[in-house]
């Protein structure tokens, strides 16, 4: 008589500072992200999951370069909580990017390659946000290069990129910013914009080494 293998079941893997065998979808736990694009490669998606027993607790959805992304990712805040990540991989999201990474993020979360693998109990909902920091708004970084001009930082994920500070040898070495979630939550509270944007305003580096400074954006 032929004998199989003994059956040991799946291997376990980390999940919020235990280790677990995962047999169901209701056993998947974590906090993690998926990205992906569209596919022309026009638009990308970050994809920011909190999963508590297998259903999805909260979402965040951050997209860049496609108009008609922003609309999708939309829809996919109302569709995804609640749904278990079973469903969330088998729904239509309407945008590749959104859809690439859903599969990527349940990739992710299956392996035990989460952001709270190690992290006892998890993230409670509404952490998902957190991710943005204290002032809520999508970090974009957007910066270019030419040959004739040099590199311009035009939004870091501080903010908005206001000067740029240079050394002697014309190399950037520190960057004034406006935070403009902090600045637009001044301005819901009733300061008036002048006084907003003074407030949201920093720098960062050795701004104030520089020996020229130059508006990104114009020169």
């Amino acid at each position: 008589m032929i004998r199989g293998c003994p059956q040991r079941g799946p291997a376990l893997i980390p999940q919020e500072g235990q280790w677990v065998s995962l047999k169901r979808i209701e056993d998947i736990n974590g906090l993690t992200h998926g990205v992906g694009a569209c596919a022309p490669q026009q638009g990308t998606c970050k994809l920011t999951l909190n999963v508590k027993n297998g259903i999805i607790e909260d979402a965040l959805v951050e997209t860049i370069g496609c108009s008609g992304m922003t609309q999708s990712a939309a829809m996919a805040a109302e569709i995804l909580p609640g749904k278990t990540v079973l469903e969330a991989l088998n729904t239509d999201l309407v945008c590749d990017a959104i859809n690439v990474a859903m599969r990527e993020l349940f990739l992710q979360i299956s392996y035990g390659r989460t952001q709270t693998a190690f992290s006892e109990g998890g993230l409670p909902e509404g952490s998902a946000a957190e991710e943005l920091g204290k002032f809520i708004r999508s970090q974009v970084g957007t910066h270019i290069g030419s040959k004739s001009k040099g590199p311009r930082y035009l939004e870091m994920t501080e903010g908005y990129v206001t000067r740029l500070a240079l050394d002697e040898n014309d190399e950037i070495i520190g960057y004034e910013y406006v935070n403009l979630g902090a600045m637009m939550h001044f301005i819901r509270k009733g300061t008036e914009a002048a006084e907003a944007l003074k407030k949201a305003t920093g720098t960062y580096g050795r701004y104030s080494e520089g020996k020229t400074f130059i508006d990104p954006r114009e020169e």
